[in-house]
C-alpha cells in the first residue's frame, strides 16, 4: 500500500526539538574523521561470503549468500525461508518496509535474551534507547508466537521486519550497543540508509573500490525489487543505518563519497531524527514527528 506524505507546518516547539537533535548529531559527526582505511560494519559472518545463490523475494529475482544454512542478504540481514518463497506486487521505494504484515503488531516487540549472551547491557541499553525515542515497546516474551531472541552470533545480524515466528538478533562479542541499535532498526523494518532510491542525488557509489562479492550490498531496494518507502528529506548522513565511506573497501579507497567527493562516517552513537521519523511513519504515527532527543551509550 502506497501512502502519500502530507506537508505539515510543525509547531515551534517541535521544530526546536528536531533542530536541537540534528545539531547534536551534526556535532557528533563533525568530531569523527573518516579513517581512510577499509572498514567493515555489521556482518552476519565476518570474512565469510558463502555460496552465491539466487532466489525469489517479493516476486523479484535476487542474489544472496548461503553460509551454512543461513541466507545472508546485504551482509547483516538474514532471510527466512518464507521470505524467499514470497510472491507479491509490493511497491519499491526505499529505506523501510511498507508491507504492513512486516510491522510488529501494536508496536510491541516481544523478545528474550539468551542467558549465555555476554554483556547483556548492550541489549538493554539499546532497547532503552529505542523506547526513549519511539513509541515502540519491548516486552519480555512469555508464550507469544512472534518474538525475537538476542543471542551470540559470529557477527552482528538480524532479520528485517516482523516474521510472525521466532527470529534472531545475533551479536558477536565485538558488537556494541550502537551495533545493537542498528540491528534492532532492521528488526523493526528499516533497510540501510544508502538503499534509498534517491541516494544517487547525494552520494556516488565507487563500485571499483568495493570488496569483491559485496557489490550488491550497495544497490537500492528498488533495484532489488523490495517493498519500502523513502522518508522525505533525502539521504541522512547522520542515520545509524548508514554505511561509512570506507565500508567494504578492497583497496583503502572510499566505496561511497558525497557528491563533492568528500567522505563521511557511518555513526553508531544513536538514532537520528530521520531514523525516528521513519519508524514513526511506518508504525502509523502520522507523518513522523520526533518525540524525544535522548541519546545512548552507543559507540562507533
Amino acid at each position: 500500500m502506497k501512502r502519500t506524505f502530507s506537508l505539515t507546518i510543525l509547531s515551534t516547539l517541535l521544530v526546536t526539538v528536531i533542530s536541537c537533535t540534528q545539531e547534536s548529531t551534526e556535532k557528533a559527526l563533525s568530531s569523527m574523521t573518516p579513517t581512510g582505511k577499509a572498514t567493515r560494519p555489521e556482518e552476519a559472518f565476518p570474512n565469510q561470503r558463502g555460496t552465491l545463490q539466487t532466489g525469489i523475494l517479493n516476486g523479484q529475482k535476487i542474489s544472496y549468500y548461503l553460509v551454512g544454512d543461513q541466507a545472508v542478504f546485504e551482509s547483516d540481514i538474514l532471510l527466512l525461508p518464507e521470505n524467499l518463497k514470497e510472491q507479491s506486487d509490493l511497491h519499491t521505494e526505499g529505506t523501510a518496509r511498507s508491507k504492513v504484515s512486516a510491522h510488529w503488531p501494536n508496536k510491541i516487540v516481544y523478545y528474550s535474551i539468551d542467558p549465555s549472551l555476554p554483556n547483556q547491557a548492550r541489549v538493554t541499553d539499546a532497547i532503552a534507547h529505542w523506547e526513549a525515542n519511539t513509541p515502540v515497546r519491548f516486552i519480555q516474551r512469555t508464550t507469544q508466537r512472534g518474538y525475537v531472541v538476542f543471542k551470540t552470533g559470529s557477527g552482528c545480524s538480524s532479520n528485517v521486519g516482523y516474521s510472525g515466528g521466532l527470529q534472531y538478533v545475533n551479536l558477536a562479542s565485538t558488537c556494541t550497543t550502537g551495533n545493537t541499535i542498528h540491528e534492532i532498526g532492521h528488526t523493526l523494518g528499516l533497510w540501510h540508509e544508502q538503499s534509498r532510491v534517491d541516494r544517487d542525488t547525494y552520494v556516488t557509489i565507487n563500485t571499483a573500490n568495493i570488496l569483491s562479492g559485496y557489490e550488491t550490498d550497495f544497490q537500492t531496494y528498488a533495484q532489488r525489487g523490495l517493498d519500502g518507502f523513502d522518508y522525505p528529506g533525502g539521504l541522512d548522513f547522520g542515520s545509524i543505518m548508514l554505511y561509512g565511506s570506507y565500508d567494504f573497501s578492497k583497496n583503502g579507497q572510499p566505496t561511497m563519497t558525497k557528491k563533492d567527493g568528500s567522505t563521511f562516517v557511518g555513526q553508531r552513537n544513536g538514532l537520528s531524527a530521520t531514523d525516528v521519523n521513519t519508524v514513526l511513519y511506518m508504525y502509523g504515527e502520522g507523518d513522523g514527528i520526533l518525540i524525544s532527543s535522548k541519546s545512548t551509550k552507543g559507540d562507533q
